[in-house]
């Protein structure tokens, strides 16, 4: 019995440093693609290149921040792409002035109206999803997926169908300046890298040292559990809505910004990106896993394959593969993560009690193998 404890304390050491290696994958993978791009392109690794490829990996960034607190409460949100595209046409829309009827006036609103703006219908959309899932008890794929062509259909309608070009704004109205969400670089760096900053560092306080935070990852990993301990699940499934709207709007305004014009397509797809982002930076699709390093990580691999293979000149039709194929492998990873976490804790549960009924010169080394595994 003392020799299978021994073997048990060993093989979940071995086991320890293997999870640790899966745990790392996000590092690796985007260790692998700087070094392959860097030796196919000389032009990668340039300080201008680099510097646009973050500014990229921002904007896919800041909409993974969302939809990480989404996934660890074990939910889904596919409405996010659309909301991009929503809040671009409601921010073009503004910037282009509103025709007032009823006083025969044409309103022009200031940029930072128009962004408060758009962030709330952004959040709107966020709140809505959550209504259908914590009130009408819908599944948050049905719900989020209705939101999807709900929002999208919104922004077709809105700019019926077409561009709101020259969205730098006029002096004499005073709603210049939105071309500095996009384009300004203060400090050397592009705004969009600063917001994802921020963002990160809150969002990271908002799991590390609030209660909504413990109260996330409890609702993720067991939700009845959480909400027999007292729990508010509902509002908790509410607020990750809310602020993955919120998160998916600003994307919308930081894209519209840089290209000085916004379009009701905008977005496509950006759903996948953000999920995937989340999924290779280590966190479970089932909720209660997942850390903000982690999804940033898992952005800067989605971002700088999809610019690297741009560079290197890849079809559009290949690189949807080559994503559609990353995303499967970091899920088979998840799984093969989970499976080894399984069969660790099985082999502490075997090597941990010879403390309890042997000597003490008999147990010292595999005390010290298992220490860490507690």
């Amino acid at each position: 019995m003392l020799q299978q404890r021994r073997e048990a304390a060993v093989q979940a050491r071995r086991l320890k440093v293997v999870e640790s290696a899966f745990e790392l994958r996000a590092f690796i993978a985007l260790g692998v693609l700087i070094v392959v791009f860097s030796l196919m392109s000389e032009s990668f690794l340039t300080v201008d290149n680099v510097i646009t490829m973050t500014k990229h990996v921002a904007i896919n960034a800041v909409l993974a921040l969302g939809m990480l607190l989404v996934i660890l409460k074990g939910g889904i949100d596919l409405s996010v792409g659309s909301t991009v595209g929503l809040s671009g046409v409601v921010a073009g829309e503004l910037l282009q002035g509103m025709n007032l009827s009823i006083v025969d006036v044409v309103a022009y609103p200031q940029v930072w109206a128009v962004i408060v703006i758009c962030i709330a219908v952004g959040a709107l959309v966020g709140a809505i999803n959550g209504i259908l899932i914590t009130r009408l008890n819908v599944a948050p794929f049905i719900a989020t997926l209705g939101m999807l062509y709900v929002a999208r259909s919104t922004a077709l309608l809105i700019s019926d169908g077409t561009t709101y070009p020259n969205l730098g704004g006029n002096p004499e109205t005073h709603n210049t300046g939105f071309d500095w969400l996009g384009q300004g670089r203060p400090m050397g760096m592009p705004v969009a890298v600063w917001i994802m900053i921020v963002l990160a560092i809150l969002v990271t306080v908002l799991l590390r040292s609030t209660p909504f935070g413990r109260w996330l990852y409890a609702t993720g990993g067991n939700e009845r559990a959480a909400e027999l301990s007292g729990v508010p699940v509902k509002r908790v499934k509410m607020i990750v809505y809310v602020i993955s709207g919120a998160c998916a709007a600003m994307s919308g305004l930081i894209i519209a910004s840089e290209l000085t014009s916004s379009a009701p397509q905008a977005g496509e797809t950006f759903e996948l990106n953000a999920i995937a982002a989340v999924v290779i930076g280590g966190a479970a699709l089932s909720g209660g896993r997942g850390t903000v390093r982690g999804t940033l990580v898992g952005a800067f691999v989605i971002g700088f394959l999809a610019d690297g293979l741009v560079i290197l000149g890849v079809s559009t039709f290949w690189q949807m593969f080559i994503k559609g194929a990353v995303i499967i492998v970091a899920v088979i990873l998840d799984q093969s993560q989970q499976r080894y976490q399984r069969r660790r804790t099985a082999a502490v549960a075997v090597a941990v009690p010879q403390q309890d009924d042997t000597p003490q010169s008999d147990t010292e080394q595999p005390k010290s193998e298992i220490s860490g595994h507690r």
